[in-house]
Parts: structure tokens; C-alpha cells; sequence
């Protein structure tokens, strides 16, 4: 084999990788639509998400999860406290340190922010695909988790 034929073969899954990314960013744009997420940034919505995935946390080490200088981080958790989707509690292992957790009202958010996206997206394949193209989208699913599992 040459380099020109393994080019040639690299480019229909080229092509598939860029359609696939392009598809996937307009399927995303729209679930955010209808989850009513407000104005949130992205450092917010991550640092939101990571909170409920890994639980109450310091500021400082979510700037570390997320990569972000504490000074950062610090604007992040103000907005969100005042927007009143995070709280502080003393840490109880260390008294100096303020563990931030979501409150009840982001919680419920994000819950209902879920079932929003869920309905939509399950109602628009209802409505637009057939039983048979379920079936492929479903096919299609299975392919590409093996694509992102380890």
C-alpha cells in the first residue's frame, strides 16, 4: 500500500467525522433551546453540571476540574450564587474552606430543563421518523457509542 490509497480511504470517514460533528453541534443547539437554560456561560453550565455529577466542592478545586485561574472561578460561583443556583456551607473537615453545593431551585432546573429536552427530542422523532428510521437511528446510536467507549 501507498500513501495515496491509504489517503483515499481516509477521506470518506473524513468527511463522515466532519458531518457527524456538524450534525451533533446542531442537534445540541437545539436541545439547549428547549431546556430554557437563560444566559448562562459555558463555564457556568459546566461548573452547574459538575457540582451535580461529583457533588459539593471548593472553589478552588472546581477551577482545577474545569481549568480555570481561581480568580475566575470566583466570578463563576458569584454569578451563580446570586442567580441563586449555588450555595456556601462551611466546609466541616476544614472550617476555612466553603463548600458550594446546588440549591433545591437549581436542582429542579436541571431536572426540568432534562425533561424538556427529552420530550422534544422524543417527540420530534416521533413525528418525523418512521418506525423503520427509529430503528436505524437506534442502530446508528449502538455504533456510536462503540465509537466513544473505552
Amino acid at each position: 500500500m501507498n500513501a495515496l490509497s491509504d489517503e483515499k480511504r481516509a477521506t470518506p470517514a473524513t468527511a463522515l467525522a466532519q458531518d457527524l460533528a456538524a450534525l451533533l453541534g446542531r442537534l445540541k443547539r437545539r436541545l439547549r433551546e428547549q431546556a430554557n437554560v437563560g444566559d448562562l456561560t459555558p463555564s457556568q453550565t459546566s461548573t452547574l453540571l459538575r457540582l451535580e455529577r461529583d457533588g459539593p466542592a471548593t472553589a478552588s478545586s472546581l477551577a482545577r476540574a474545569e481549568g480555570m485561574r481561581p480568580q475566575s472561578m470566583g466570578a463563576v460561583v458569584a454569578a451563580l450564587e446570586a442567580a441563586g443556583m449555588v450555595r456556601g456551607a462551611p466546609d466541616p473537615n476544614d472550617g476555612r474552606q466553603t463548600l458550594l453545593s446546588l440549591t433545591d431551585a437549581c436542582r429542579k432546573q436541571i431536572r426540568d430543563g432534562r425533561a424538556a429536552r427529552r420530550d422534544w427530542l422524543s417527540g420530534a422523532i416521533q413525528a418525523r421518523l418512521s418506525s423503520r428510521e427509529q430503528n436505524q437511528v437506534a442502530a446508528a446510536i449502538a455504533l456510536l457509542r462503540r465509537l466513544v467507549d473505552d
